[in-house]
């Protein structure tokens, strides 16, 4: 993986589904809703002063989100961080930069 550079979309694997249910507060606040349905589907990563998460996720039959997610360096000792949303996303929507 180049530094900077995202990786291929990949099927989420249970890391990514922890680190969405740890933000998933965070999202639900800043979005104004409760999400019955939080589901990761696929992400891709960005390696920058830590990593960045790119991960779409279910939150109703039909609704996606795309989330940004920060996860530091393991020695700072700190939980993983929403820093960007994007909503009105369906399954089929390319997972991108934003």
């Amino acid at each position: 993986m180049m530094p900077g550079g995202l990786t291929e979309t990949e099927p989420a694997t249970p890391e990514v589904q922890r680190i969405a249910d740890e933000v998933k507060s965070q999202f639900e606040s800043e979005d104004k809703r409760t999400c019955g349905i939080f589901n990761a589907i696929v992400y891709r990563t960005q390696v920058v002063a830590g990593i960045n998460y790119f991960i779409k996720v279910q939150v109703s039959d039909t609704e996606y989100v795309h989330l940004r997610v920060f996860q530091s360096l393991p020695h700072e000792k700190q939980g993983p961080r929403l820093d960007g949303y994007e909503t009105g996303k369906t399954r089929d929507d390319p997972l991108i930069y934003f």
